[in-house]
This record gives structure tokens, sequence and C-alpha cells, in this order.
């Protein structure tokens, strides 16, 4: 029998899956970004919380006649735009703090064709990566700082993986609090619906009794 197979090392195994479930790696994503004079915004997005540092690395490939410009905005009630910068070339590095309580952080894009640019379709290759909470800190700054050894290193990550997966299920308790809420004040008021309908249908039907028992009466059909 393998050696950590022994039950005293399933806690830290069980506990590294987890946080192998939990934290997917981060890979960049490579595009065409289409030339236009008046160009769509093309925009990728990414769940980021309250306080969580975003770097946003962008590769933009050469273009002649072309100007890429970039955003990075947030999909929250306020739609808070957190950095606007005009023709960007070659690799450029942005870093910024989500401070929306609830949204995604969208980078976007608009490549713009120049005025005297002819021929054919032009566009240029966007290659793009988004770290986000612990994977955007740079933990090798800090070992250097604070000197600290391989081994502090990697606790010090596993440190913000864990604090990222409280507050991600933190996030998920509030979200859950809020359904339940919202759930219960949508059954009051159905309920309240349905007692509102009930107590109309009989005041329209004892009002529709005496009526008709008036009527017969005028018509001397009924004593």
């Amino acid at each position: 029998m393998s050696r950590f197979s022994s039950p005293r090392y399933l806690p830290a195994i069980l506990l590294t899956t987890l946080l192998l479930l939990f934290t997917a790696p981060v890979q960049a994503i490579k595009f065409e970004l289409q030339a236009n004079r008046y160009p769509p915004a093309k925009c990728i997005w990414n769940a980021a919380h309250k306080g969580a540092l975003v770097i946003v690395t962008a590769n933009i490939g050469p273009g002649e006649g072309q100007r890429v410009d970039i955003e990075i905005v947030d999909s929250g009630p306020e739609k808070n735009v957190y950095l606007s910068k005009r023709g960007i070339n070659s690799e450029s590095r942005f870093a910024i703090t989500a401070h929306s309580d609830e949204g995604d952080v969208g980078v976007c894009f608009k490549n713009y064709l120049d005025v005297a640019a002819t021929g054919k379709a032009r566009f240029r290759v966007v290659d793009l990566d988004v770290d986000i909470g612990a994977d955007a800190v740079d933990y090798n700054a800090i070992a250097n700082q604070e000197s600290l050894s391989a081994l502090e290193t990697e606790m010090r990550k596993l440190e913000g993986v864990v604090k990222e997966i409280v507050d991600e299920l933190g996030y998920l308790k509030k979200r859950e609090e809020r359904f339940q809420v919202t759930n219960m004040s949508t059954n009051q008021r159905v309920q309240n619906f349905a007692w509102f309908t009930l107590v109309s249908l009989i005041a329209l039907g004892v009002w529709q009794i005496f009526h008709l028992r008036a009527f017969f009466k005028r018509k001397y059909l009924i004593d």
C-alpha cells in the first residue's frame, strides 16, 4: 500500500482536491478583432467580487491603419468604468480593483479603421489574459520583499486561495438569503392576490343575487 493512501494523509489529499476543484487554471484568450470605421465593442466578461484585484494583460498584434481602444467596465447597477485607453499597442498591462457588489468585470475592445485605409478587410490579433484575485497577486515579489522561503510562499498562495473560497461561499450565502426573501415576498403577494380574488368573486356573487332578486320582485315574478 502506498504511503499516500494512509489515513493520516487523506485530509491533506481531500483539501488539495477541493482547492483544485474551486480554482480552475486561468487561460489566455486569443481572438481576431475586426477593424471598422464605427466598430462594435467586443467584451470578455469575468466574474469578480467586490475588492478583488484584476490584472488585465493585452497583447495587440500589428495592424496598419488601425487603432485599438480598451475599456474595462462592470455589469453592476452603477455601470462603473474602471479604465479607458485609446491606441494600445504591443503588450499592455492594467490593474484595477473591482468595487461592485454584483456584476462581472468586462474587458472591451474596439478596433477603429483609419479613414484613409482601403482594400481588403483588416483585423488585429488580440491575446488577452485576465487574472483575478489570488491569481493576480505576484507572490514572487512578495517572497523577495518579505524574504519568504518556497514553502512559505506556497502557504501564502494557499491562504489567498482559501480566502477566495470563503469569500465565494459568503457571497453565495448572501445570494441565497436574498433569493429566499424574494421568494417569501412573492409567495405572500400571490396569497394576497388569491384572497383578494376570492373576496371579490364572493362579493360579486352576493351582489348578483340581490340584484336578480330585486329585478324579479319588480317584475312580480316572486314575492
